[in-house]
């Protein structure tokens, strides 16, 4: 009873409400194979509150944790130190409880935070506005992707995706598209030291709304923005930069800089831990502010009262949930505030200098193991330029390779056999991420386990 209050009654009562038999018939969309044809084998019945947290941390202990191992993973959630002031801060009742501002007026510092939050990601991506944060990366870059077909006016329908976008961003996009009339032109990646960025351009045609470029993209190389830009303006396409490193940022030249006309990616790495892959938090922005009233989601503006005081308000809400939800531009539910606020106590906390010192060491780091990483026989550094993830081709099968340095507690990489394992050619392909966590010792630990496996 404690987790289950109804009675019979009560179920039966609220089944009459609504006119239905019984509670399978609430499922009756569920196709037959895929429902339960009774209790999964294997599993009690039921068991007490001691034994299932025991049995639990059983399972927990088969784990490798990531501050337990050499860690090299990346590909789009990255493990980067996090003051204990940011967890100190977002705990506070007021910011811990109060969620999202229903009645936004009463909610001047959810309000104030969420405007300096704007701010910080404005001035990252070198736009003029970004709104009040999305779901998470893969998400946001939909909703870009729905934003151009907006500006478009429905005359244009054609999607170009990079081949190095990271294939979770593109199946998002594939899945959402199956609802529009978008037609997603995709392309395999290259294996190349530099990107593809010639093929690219030359998908480009008269009925593409968009394109969609990762920035440095999913093999840690770095696009060009600038010339991609042109092409698209010239075809009156807009360009969609993805950025999954923010840290990356501090050290690069911004997607806005460089011409993208939509900025979107992921946040996790400021302020917000690994989680074991969520909640994240989504970026959005545009360089162009007559844009604004395309974008997705929620915008916090700055305002007086009547006295005269800087106040903050919900400028722009154009969410389903809202009054004139027949006009909104989105179905996100939620801008994964107290993960936006995460990031703006890390960033604050950083700076504009910070900022620079982090992404510099993040480099410093990755050339040091990429270096190291070329001198073991059979491993070849791909890139030719990065940040703080590169690519290095193994001779042998990146995945087998992978799993066998666990059992040394080494997290080299994620293999490219997992991320695209439709395309054998990228097998032998190990995607390697260094930051301001890992030592001198994490990357000899590394290159010593691929030396001896190798041999």
């Amino acid at each position: 009873m404690r987790y289950l209050p109804l009675t019979d009654t009560d179920r039966s009562d609220m089944l009459a409400k609504i006119g239905a038999p019984d509670i399978d018939a609430l499922f009756a969309d569920v196709p037959e194979e895929a429902r339960l044809s009774g209790p999964i084998e294997g599993l009690p019945m039921h068991a007490s509150e001691m034994a299932v947290e025991k049995h639990m941390r059983r399972l927990s202990k088969k784990n490798l944790a990531a501050a337990d191992a050499a860690f090299f993973l990346g590909a789009g959630a990255y493990k980067h130190h996090i003051p204990a002031s940011v967890d100190h801060i977002i705990q506070r009742g007021e910011f811990l409880t109060a969620y999202t501002p229903y009645q936004p007026e009463i909610a001047q510092g959810t309000l104030q935070m969420l405007f300096e939050f704007q701010t910080q990601v404005a001035r990252l991506y070198g736009c003029a506005v970004a709104n009040a944060s999305m779901y998470d990366g893969s998400t946001a870059c939909w909703e870009a992707v729905a934003m151009a077909g907006r500006v478009a006016r429905g005359k244009k329908h054609k999607v170009v995706l990079s081949g190095a976008l990271h294939p979770h961003y593109a199946e998002v996009v594939r899945t959402m598209a199956k609802f529009t009339d978008d037609e997603i032109a995709g392309a395999p990646p290259s294996l190349t030291a530099k990107p593809d960025d010639d093929g690219l351009i030359a998908r480009i045609d008269e009925n593409t709304s968009c394109v969609v470029v990762q920035y440095p993209d999913i093999l840690g190389r770095l696009p060009d923005l600038a010339r991609i830009a042109e092409a698209a303006h010239d075809k009156g396409a807009l360009l969609i930069a993805v950025n999954t490193e923010p840290v990356a940022l501090g050290a690069i030249k911004s997607p806005g800089e460089l011409g993208a006309d939509i900025v979107v990616g992921e946040g996790q790495s400021i302020g917000v831990g690994l989680q074991f892959g969520g909640p994240y938090l989504g970026l959005f922005a545009v360089r162009d502010e007559k844009h604004v009233r395309m974008m997705p989601g929620r915008l916090c503006g700055e305002t007086q009262d009547a006295e005269g005081k800087r106040g903050f308000v919900l400028t722009l809400s154009t969410r389903e949930q809202h009054i004139r939800r027949e006009k909104a531009t989105s179905n996100i539910c939620t801008n994964s505030g107290l993960c936006a606020l995460a990031f703006n106590v890390h960033m604050t906390l950083l700076g504009e200098e910070g900022l620079r010192r982090l992404a510099m060491e993040n480099h410093r780091l990755a050339c040091m193991a990429a270096d190291r990483l070329a001198k073991v026989p059979g491993v070849k550094v791909l890139n030719h330029a990065f940040f703080n993830e590169f690519t290095i081709l193994l001779d042998g099968d990146a995945r087998s390779i992978v799993r066998e340095l666990t059992k040394q507690d080494i997290l080299a990489g994620v293999s490219l056999g997992r991320l695209f394992p439709d395309i054998d050619c990228l097998s032998n392909g190990l995607l390697v991420a260094v930051t301001e966590t890992t030592t001198e010792e994490d990357i000899e630990t590394l290159a010593s386990a691929l030396e001896e496996m190798l041999a």
